[in-house]
């Protein structure tokens, strides 16, 4: 497994997947290295984007492993990547969320994100705010 930071050539798929946001602000995310991409064999697998919560706390938006890749480690590689690069990067916190309905927040858990507090917006689940330390 590679995994690697992205460039305009993989808009196109990064667009056929990461329906969160719009084309142009995934654009405005690849352009200063703020979307990492999971490569299995050559194959697109899956892909974490960051932005700075505050301007100044790196904060994960977006990591997704696709259907046929999960449950082999790659969400783990993804994020200790960006964390390693965070960590070089002089940061010495990271933060990201999660739906109180969503699984993920056991993902998160287990790999060392504590539970910081929660926004709870009108018609939505609860939302997990995370940090850790690295």
């Amino acid at each position: 497994m590679q995994v690697r930071i992205a460039d305009v050539r993989d808009r196109e798929i990064l667009a056929q997947y990461d329906r969160h946001v719009s084309l142009e602000e995934l654009e405005r995310s690849i352009s200063p290295g703020r979307v990492m991409i999971a490569e299995e064999n050559g194959k697109f697998a899956g892909w974490l984007r960051w932005n700075l919560f505050w301007d100044n706390t790196p904060f994960m938006n977006m990591l997704f492993v696709l259907e046929g890749y999960r449950g082999q480690g790659i969400g783990k590689m993804l994020v200790s990547c960006w964390e390693e690069r965070m960590k070089a990067a002089g940061y010495k916190l990271v933060m990201t969320s999660t739906l109180s309905s969503e699984e993920a927040q056991y993902f998160y858990r287990k790999n060392h994100y504590v539970d910081a507090g929660a926004l709870l917006l009108p018609g939505e689940p609860l939302e997990i705010i995370f940090i850790r330390e690295i």
